[in-house]
């Protein structure tokens, strides 16, 4: 019998089934390729809003774990997956730039907003008010990880990548049983793909469709990644990554017309040069309720686990609350209620 089953594997089943490595459990993942927006996700690992200078929740524990996961996520799978990149925030206006200048002065956000504006960061992006520098930022190239992982996961033979049949799940007093695979636990990791989990699709889990495009433009020659209306992030080759949308209402996982000339339109503001989009891509987002992760036991079966509800910060969120759940469960440390799935309203349970 294994110690885990583990159904999906975006960023939140990569976390997961890496701590469970780490404690030596046995484990079978199973993932069916429906679920995209880990891999269309910008990558970048931020802890401040920029919208507002404000830190994000948890944002310094969450950097101090996440960059050393990936660092060895990088060992371990021999591919380059962390790369640093300086973020630009263009200012519109003096008043953000005093706004700018307040938030530095806090002491959780000192050490990432840098007091030196810049005047000129690229000729081909124009600024009236100057540009803040984020300190200790960078992207994870998320679909490198995703996949080299999955590759390992297949080489080790403790994969299988087919649709998660939820009929076909035996729950026990001390186990389930799955399609002749038998384990203690099992935890859910299926991102937006809850909507159709019987077990957890009570939880408030919102979905919101991000969509990006890829542009290309020789002249452009940006090396920092830039937030605007949107964020620009060079990709290598002349390509750069723009985006992304925000839309609540569409639960279409497909690229849409009305997001790419949305973009389009923000770029043709940004920068002042040529470019060309040459790809789009699209993925929904797993944000919750609160805009706070979902994740621990089921209030009634009690070898099944949900993670999730990362929204659009799963790169930073997903390998703390990961060790938060598997401390949860092995070790029987409490998990902090603000995240605890236990805070909703069991009433509308139906399963």
């Amino acid at each position: 019998m294994l110690d885990y089953i583990v159904v999906g594997l975006g960023l939140s089943g990569i976390a997961i089934s890496r701590k469970l490595e780490e404690r030596n459990k046995q484990f079978m993942v199973f993932e069916d390729n429906s679920q995209k927006s880990s891999l269309v996700a910008g990558g970048l690992f931020n802890p401040v809003i920029l919208k507002r200078f404000t830190l994000a929740w948890n944002a310094n524990k969450q950097m101090k774990i996440a960059i050393p996961f990936y660092k060895k996520m990088e060992e371990k799978l021999q591919a380059k997956i962390v790369h640093p990149i300086e973020i630009y925030r263009k200012f519109f206006s003096a008043e953000e730039q005093n706004n700018w200048f307040e938030a530095a002065d806090k002491p959780l956000l000192s050490e990432y907003l840098d007091t030196n504006l810049v005047k000129d960061i690229n000729p081909n992006i124009p600024s009236e008010f100057s540009f803040g520098r984020v300190r200790k930022t960078g992207v994870i190239n998320t679909d490198v990880l995703i996949k080299e992982y999955r590759n390992y996961l297949e080489n080790e033979s403790i994969i299988h990548f087919e649709r998660f049949e939820y009929d076909a799940l035996q729950i026990n007093e001390d186990s389930v049983s799955y399609n002749g695979v038998s384990a203690k636990q099992i935890i859910f990791c299926e991102g937006f793909g809850m909507q159709h989990n019987p077990f957890f699709n009570y939880l408030p889990l919102r979905g919101n469709k991000g969509e990006y495009i890829t542009i290309y433009s020789e002249e452009l020659q940006l090396e920092e990644a830039v937030k605007s209306s949107v964020f620009i992030i060079p990709l290598g080759n002349n390509l750069y990554k723009v985006g992304a949308t925000y839309n609540n209402q569409d639960k279409d996982p497909q690229p849409g017309k009305e997001a790419r000339e949305e973009l389009e339109k923000k770029i043709e503001k940004l920068i002042s040069c040529k470019f060309e989009v040459v790809d789009q891509s699209a993925g929904i987002r797993p944000a919750s309720k609160d805009r706070k992760p979902i994740l621990g036991r089921h209030p009634k079966y009690k070898n099944l686990y949900c993670c999730n509800g990362f929204g659009s910060r799963g790169v930073l969120i997903s390998p703390m609350v990961s060790e938060q759940l598997i401390a949860f469960v092995e070790d029987d440390l409490q998990l902090p209620p603000e995240i605890d799935l236990q805070r909703f309203n069991r009433k509308h349970y139906q399963a």
